[in-house]
């Protein structure tokens, strides 16, 4: 609920007064900031000394799905926050949108390596390889060189208007094809992933009790911390704009 509370405020920021005063209130509220301290510690300690289920072949690097699996989940958070954004722009042409829309990107992308580096890590350790050849895998490398070309567009574009809506635009190219990539093609075809190809994902035999109370929580401790992070960036942007315009 928290987390669908942050998220709502990032979609409707920028059309009201009242709405701005919220903004500037929920950048200096520190309840929802010390709440993803909170979880974020909680899904780290507990993640490591909870127990897990003794399962043949993951045995204790189940446990990287509280890091990998929330950490993707805030990352589609902060794609999804940037695509939104991206259409708010081309329709009202105002700066702060394409701020937010570019910051969020820029979060998103490290939470995704961070997906795709403890991903790596989960694979040596139980299919032996830190990468195969599995469409799910292929897909979030994929996924990750759209939004790497998303950086490259932007930082090619000096003029500023052609900038945002030019990425604006690629923007909703970029996370359909992620969607596609991650979500629809990994599903159609044989993979090893839980999840896609015939197998089943965690929450269908293996996310017992005791793992739920752990991985719920890591998934909004991860998305809040995000948004953290971009609500910091964003101010970072205007205020280093406001400089530059002086």
């Amino acid at each position: 609920m928290l987390s669908a509370c942050l998220i709502y405020y990032f979609l409707t920021f920028g059309k009201t007064k009242e709405q701005e005063v919220f903004y500037i209130k929920m950048t200096h509220l520190k309840w929802w900031k010390i709440a993803a301290i909170i979880l974020v510690l909680y899904a780290i300690i507990a993640g490591f000394l909870l127990p897990v289920p003794a399962l043949p072949i993951l045995h204790e690097s189940i446990r990287n799905l509280y890091f990998h699996v929330t950490m993707w989940f805030a990352m589609i958070t902060m794609l999804a926050i940037s695509v939104v954004y991206g259409i708010k722009y081309l329709r009202s042409n105002n700066h702060d949108h394409d701020i937010i829309s570019s910051e969020a990107i820029n979060v998103g992308i490290v939470l995704g390596l961070l997906g795709v580096s403890t991903g790596s890590l989960w694979a040596n350790n139980t299919w032996g390889a830190w990468w195969v050849n599995d469409p799910k895998l292929n897909g979030s490398a994929i996924s990750l060189l759209f939004y790497f070309a998303y950086l490259i567009l932007r930082s090619a574009l000096p003029d500023e208007d052609k900038k945002a809506r030019v990425s604006a635009i690629y923007n909703i190219f970029a996370f359909t094809m992620m969607l596609l990539f991650i979500g629809v093609l990994p599903r159609m075809t044989d993979s090893l992933h839980p999840g896609n190809g015939g197998n089943p994902g965690f929450g269908g035999y293996d996310l017992d009790g005791t793992m739920k109370i752990v991985f719920y929580p890591a998934i909004i401790g991860w998305t809040l911390t995000a948004l953290w992070i971009l609500t910091l960036r964003v101010e970072y942007k205007r205020l280093y704009e406001k400089i530059q315009n002086l």
